[in-house]
């Protein structure tokens, strides 16, 4: 990779060679000159006039030699073949192929002089006087398509008429090239582009002369820009530029322009450090002239079949307004990212992941370098780097250690765990025969070993990573040794017992006291080892219905099928009072309360309470079996009806009051093909509530009310569609690849996140590929491609006889190409409980084949704003683009 700078186009030079090489002076012509018609080798070529007209020379030795073929010629022609021995020639005619050495040749004719070791080659000229079969040279990996060629075999010399080649994405088309040796190479008006049609291309750079010398340099005249045939002031009067095939380190151009906000700005400009072939460095900064700035560091590294990942640090001063005004702000912001992916095959017993996104908890909010709603307005931050390692022991151990970042960009509270180490000792079934299968109750006994330790923060982001953050770490180790085992009662009813023992180390606990002086309860740390040890026990008793309800076969819906699962569960816990002390609450000491010294610690603490815990739950789904019309073998279809239909609750045996939990119902589905999916959700209390918005220990039929008191309900429907579905009359095939970075959505329903350093990719087309494969159809029989995502979400709350609907909201994203290269979005919604519209974007786009167009449009909110951009999108030319746009009138604070 070398840098890209806006006139590393004229590297396109380097494409335009029989194999890498090219020359800066101007090219000797003989006294007759070529005429354009005469360039071309055709039926009625003379051999002797071309030697004459720019005679590529043999060297003395090569004169002396003796005249002799040094490989085996392979040929063909479509029309004839002429062998001329005295004059040592090879004329092949119409359709002509030419194998000799390592040199590939197709032509209309070729002529080979094999007595000075000479190869000619041009179009075939008709009857009616047009060319067509132009010649393609190929030597090792490159390939020319010139009118005429003139290649000698010996000293490597060439002149090359009007080609065409490609280098990487350049288009080369030069009038004429001479190679001179294997070092310098010359060319003489030259256009190169991007564009596919390198005969008619929507843009191209035009220069006269130029010099390539082969993983060296690029040296040419006066270059300018043409776009559409139009010849345009932008351009530069020489050029100079390094060339290698290797990555090369340089600067890195910056875009310009002027922020409502900052004032005029110079932004993603900085130098490009290549480091190596595994690994490189990217130094980016922003400079705005009310002082704001930004600096940022990127770097990319991989390792065939080890891992590969990339990291980014970013740092932000921000300054908003001038001192003394009453809305100056000024505020540092920053964001560490980093990604690692191992290879599946670089060690199957042991894996290391990271995926880390860190910083200021207002940087996607204020960030002068990124524009992604969908990351601004996400309320969370996460982290986790991790690595895991399996033993093949007996029985296996499976070991992993862990450190995990959450961060609240609301509260801008962050929870981390520096390290949490997690290990697992295989189950063992200790009674189990050596052969055959377990059954019983005491062959299916098994148990399990596992041990936790974790060092777990919980502090906020302006005291991260100092001191004052890890005086509040809380460390501790959970020790687990689960025993259970399962067996059949009645044939039907599957049994499972389980057993818990669990043992708890904390090196930090807490002791209470009521200090005088201060006049109040004391929380005071206390460091050192202390433990506590709890079990349990647990019984579950479950089973599976099938109920089919039959209808005719000549109906459309032949049959249903219901399926429930029933089960029920007992857990007892005892109570653990050992662990619990007392401590007064004021001055006397006559009042006390009981606490444990373990409250704080990160897995929690013994419970007082015993418990004698019944639970209850029943899950459902429905399906119908559906004729098929369009089946080829009459077999009926599967549809379902009824994903799931949840009801969960239970009983406390040993509670004073509120024994029986609320009734939780969950029912989901999908509809129309899997396009909608609804899920519907609500809370039902079987107990009464007091004047004070209380629950009591009355249930709410024997107060006068209903069997449930609801107390909370929501509703969820996604519904995504679009031209190519199925419903539509098409494959259903969609592959649309949702850019998620730093936290965007994939629905787009908060609009389409926009990379401001590099502006080339699509608002629309995802995958990267903006061609349309098949061509325009013509105005009354296009495609018009179209996708649609809604949302709408609805919360009820009445806990308290304060019923209220919390959120009632519908959100949508579209995306519409009205003609093969015109596209049009928008990203909307309404919130029906504050009245008004939500964040709203409009999208459009242009795709001008070499170059792309777009504009968007934030006209409401907080980020009110728009963006202009045209450019080309070729990544060696990325830097030629024009990008104008208007921040908010304020950032967040």
């Amino acid at each position: 990779m070398q840098t890209k700078v806006i006139y590393i186009v004229f590297i396109s030079l380097v494409i335009s060679l029989i194999s890498p090489k090219l020359s800066a002076q101007d090219i000797r012509t003989s006294k007759k000159s070529l005429k354009s018609e005469n360039k071309a080798i055709t039926n009625s070529i003379q051999t002797d006039s071309l030697i004459k007209n720019d005679t590529i020379k043999n060297n003395s030795k090569s004169t002396k030699q003796k005249q002799k073929l040094e490989g085996i010629v392979k040929r063909k022609a479509s029309e004839y073949e002429k062998f001329d021995q005295k004059n040592k020639l090879l004329t092949l005619y119409n359709n002509a192929e030419f194998h000799y050495l390592d040199y590939e040749l197709t032509a209309g004719i070729i002529v080979f002089d094999y007595g000075k070791d000479e190869i000619y080659a041009g179009r075939y000229k008709d009857s009616l006087g047009n060319y067509s079969q132009r010649p393609v040279f190929k030597q090792g990996g490159q390939v020319i398509e010139p009118d005429s060629i003139r290649f000698n075999t010996k000293t490597k010399k060439a002149i090359v008429w009007n080609t065409r080649t490609t280098y990487d994405e350049f288009k080369i088309k030069a009038e004429k090239t001479k190679k001179v040796n294997d070092s310098v190479y010359y060319m003489k008006k030259i256009q190169f582009t991007t564009a596919d049609d390198i005969d008619n291309p929507e843009y191209y750079f035009q220069t006269d002369k130029a010099k390539f010398i082969p993983g060296e340099k690029v040296i040419t005249g006066a270059t300018n820009m043409v776009i559409a045939g139009v010849p345009t002031p932008l351009g530069l009067p020489f050029a100079f530029f390094p060339m290698t095939t290797k990555s090369v380190s340089g600067f890195i151009i910056p875009s310009f322009g002027d922020n409502n906000l900052r004032g005029y700005f110079l932004q993603n400009g900085g130098y490009y450090f290549a480091l190596s072939d595994n690994y490189d460095l990217t130094i980016l900064g922003d400079y705005y002239t009310n002082g704001s700035y930004r600096l940022q560091g990127q770097s990319m590294y991989a390792k065939r079949y080890r891992f590969n990942g990339n990291a980014s640090i970013s740092i932000e001063n921000l300054i908003e307004s001038e001192i003394g005004f009453p809305d100056y702000y000024t505020a540092k912001n920053y964001n560490v990212q980093w990604t690692h992916a191992q290879d599946a095959k670089a060690n199957p017993m042991s894996r290391f992941s990271a995926s880390v996104n860190l910083g200021s908890s207002t940087y996607f909010r204020q960030s002068m370098n990124t524009q992604n709603v969908g990351a601004a307005l996400n309320n969370t931050l996460s982290s986790s780097v991790s690595y895991s390692r399996t033993f093949q022991t007996v029985p296996q151990i499976n070991m992993s250690l862990s450190a995990t970042h959450s961060q609240n960009v609301n509260t801008k509270q962050i929870n981390m765990s520096l390290p949490t180490l997690q290990v697992n000792v295989d189950r063992i079934y200790p009674f189990a025969p050596k052969n055959g299968s377990k059954k019983g109750i005491i062959q299916n006994i098994n148990l399990q070993y596992s041990v936790r330790g974790e060092n777990r923060i919980m502090t906020t982001d302006t005291l991260f990573f100092k001191k004052e953050m890890f005086n509040q770490m809380n460390t501790g180790f959970q020790h687990s040794i689960p025993i259970a085992t399962n067996f059949k009662v009645l044939r039907y009813l599957s049994v499972s017992l389980s057993g818990n023992y669990n043992e708890v180390w904390y090196l930090n606990t807490v002791k209470k006291y009521y200090d005088e002086v201060q006049n109040k309860v004391i929380d005071q740390r206390v460091n050192g080892f202390d433990s506590y040890r709890t079990y349990n026990v647990a019984a579950n008793v479950g089973t599976t219905i099938y109920g089919t309800f039959n209808f005719s076969k000549d109906a459309k819906i032949q049959a249903i099928r219901h399926v429930m699962r029933p089960s029920v569960s007992y857990t007892y816990t005892p109570s653990f009072e050992q662990y619990y002390d007392t401590y007064a609450i004021d001055a006397n000491g006559t009042t006390m309360e009981q606490y444990t010294r373990f409250q704080t610690g990160i897995f929690g603490a013994p419970g007082k309470e015993m418990s004698n815990m019944l639970g209850f739950s029943l899950g459902n789904n429905f399906e119908a079996k559906v004729r098929d019309d369009n089946s080829s073998t009459g077999e009926p279809k599967k549809v379902m009806l009824l994903n799931t239909l949840n009801f969960n609750t239970s009983y406390n045996m040993t509670a004073d009051s509120l024994k029986l939990a609320p009734l939780r119902v969950a029912a989901g589905t999908q509809l129309l093909d899997n396009k909608l999916q609804l899920n519907l959700g609500t809370t039902l209390d079987p107990y009464a509530i007091n004047s004070a918005g209380r629950r009591i220990d009355v249930l709410n039929i024997n107060n006068g009310g209903s069997l449930f008191r609801m107390t909370s309900a929501n509703i969820t429907l996604n519904y995504a569609f679009s031209s190519k579905d199925a419903l539509f009359g098409n494959s259903g095939d969609t592959s649309d690849n949702k850019n998620v970075q730093n936290g965007g959505r994939a629905d787009d329903l908060f609009g389409q996140a926009t990379d401001l350093s590099d502006r080339r990719k699509s608002m629309f087309n995802k995958d990267g590929d903006e061609k349309d494969d098949e061509g325009f159809k013509g105005f009354y029989n296009s495609e018009i491609p179209w996708d649609l995502n809604l949302a709408y979400s609805l919360t009820y709350s009445n806990n308290a006889r304060n019923p209220e609907i919390v959120n009632n909201s519908v959100m949508f994203s579209g995306n519409v190409t009205l003609s093969p290269g015109w596209m049009v979005g928008i990203s909307s919604g309404y919130d029906f409980k504050n009245k008004g519209v939500t964040y709203t974007q409009l999208r459009f786009e242009r795709d001008l084949k070499s170059w792309r167009f777009d504009f968007s449009w934030v006209p409401n909110g907080f980020y009110k704003q728009w963006n202009f951009f045209i450019g080309i999108k070729s990544t060696i030319l990325q830097d030629i683009k024009y990008e104008k746009r208007n921040a908010p009138d304020k950032i967040y604070r």
